[in-house]
């Protein structure tokens, strides 16, 4: 008796399940209904878009070029590293022209475009990135440097490299600053998004930096887009170079504006610090302190640090 309770309870379950398993097509129509609705957002569309994953895997590509033999699972010595710099470079460059492509076809088939030949622009644009590399590697070579002379705890250039995510995000940065400045739609913004994802550093591909500059820790540090950062510059954590808070209605207007302060060469921000505005300048050669909030230009030569709080020492008794 007990068995035959058992199996009509089954039954029962499984009519109850089969009864909701049929209101999927609807649950589908719906969702349907809902991509082709007015404000919601889709990519239905005959053409593709850009993979994000295949964007983080062609960064990684470009590491292991402008680092060969750090990144890599082979070993690399003079003999072979024609032939493996000659690997990664034609995949290299098979794999971003496809992405450059996609970014352009979408933009014009999203915004009515004229053709603009895309794919013959992504190859273009692909070898132009790849011709950038070599310089890249110049001018990376001076940020390791600076991080190796910046901080007594680093041990060698090779534990930079290896793990320091500041370092990491400026790699990233030179990267996708290369493909903002050829216009390239799309990949320079998933680039910089995945190293801030990566290391809690929010650098803009729009952002200007010069060479030898060190983020010291990193974590929370700022740049916006219109930034201007001369050379041997160093910041610490949770910097934040921004913009003044803007009206609404202005966003549109001043989307292209600068922005974002100045930083000239030589400079040393403390953690904590914050410095907004397009028209603030902090002259070379100064320091700024820790926790500082400045809306205004700095000459050369300048320090400037929040007065000493007063503490108040409790007795725990």
């Amino acid at each position: 008796m007990e068995s035959l309770l058992h199996k009509d309870e089954c039954k029962n379950e499984a009519q109850i399940i089969d009864s909701l398993g049929q209101r999927i097509p609807q649950v589908v129509g719906e969702l349907v209904a809902s991509c082709q609705r007015e404000g919601c957002f889709a990519h239905v569309s005959p053409v593709p878009i850009p993979s994000r994953e295949a964007v983080v895997q062609i960064l990684l590509q470009a590491r292991r070029i402008l680092f060969p033999g750090y990144f890599n699972q082979t070993r690399i010595d003079p003999v072979n590293l024609p032939y493996y710099l000659g690997q990664e470079a034609t995949a290299l460059y098979q794999d971003l022209s496809t992405q450059i492509a996609w970014a352009i076809r979408h933009d014009c088939y999203r915004y009515d475009q004229a053709c603009t030949l895309c794919e013959e622009r992504g190859q273009e644009i692909s070898l132009q990135f790849l011709a950038a590399l070599p310089g890249l590697r110049t001018v990376l070579a001076t940020d390791v440097r600076a991080a190796y002379e910046g901080d007594p705890a680093a041990g060698s250039h090779d534990e930079i490299i290896f793990s320091y995510p500041g370092l990491f995000a400026i790699t990233v940065y030179r990267l996708a600053h290369v493909l903002y400045e050829l216009k390239v739609p799309l990949l320079p913004r998933i680039m910089s998004e995945y190293a801030h994802g990566q290391t809690g550093i929010d650098i803009h591909p729009g952002a200007e930096i010069g060479e030898s500059f060190f983020i010291d820790h990193g974590t929370g540090v700022v740049i916006g887009q219109t930034a201007v950062i001369g050379s041997r510059v160093r910041l610490y954590q949770g910097v934040t170079l921004g913009a003044l808070s803007l009206p609404r209605q202005a966003t549109e207007v001043l989307r292209t504006a600068k922005r974002h302060p100045t930083i000239e060469d030589e400079v040393t921000i403390y953690s904590g610090a914050t410095i907004l505005g397009g028209d603030t300048v902090v002259g070379a050669r100064s320091t700024i302190g820790g926790n500082v909030w400045l809306t205004e230009s700095v000459p050369p030569d300048t320090k400037v640090f929040i007065k000493k709080p007063e503490l108040i020492y409790l007795d725990r008794k």
